[in-house]
């Protein structure tokens, strides 16, 4: 059986702050990721919205969705 090894998340909000931006970028530039892609929900007590997170699988595919990103937007200026 296989188990998950994941033991710590970062939060969207310790991404954004590390990463230098918004929140609603990342969020934006993570729409249709999945656990598969290091991108998961936290949910506590009376937290229906829950809080995005990233195991370190994710945040180093937020490093490549931000270069892309930044590489479109240089582009179109």
């Amino acid at each position: 059986m296989q188990r998950n090894k994941v033991h710590h998340v970062h939060t969207v909000g310790r991404v954004a702050k590390n990463l230098g931006v918004d929140e609603d970028l990342i969020h934006e530039l993570t729409i249709g990721l999945d656990s598969e892609d290091g991108v998961i929900w936290v949910y506590g007590v009376d937290d229906d919205d829950g809080t995005l997170a990233f195991t370190d699988e994710g945040v180093e595919e937020l490093h490549l969705l931000l270069h892309e990103y930044n590489r479109v937007r240089s582009l179109k200026s």
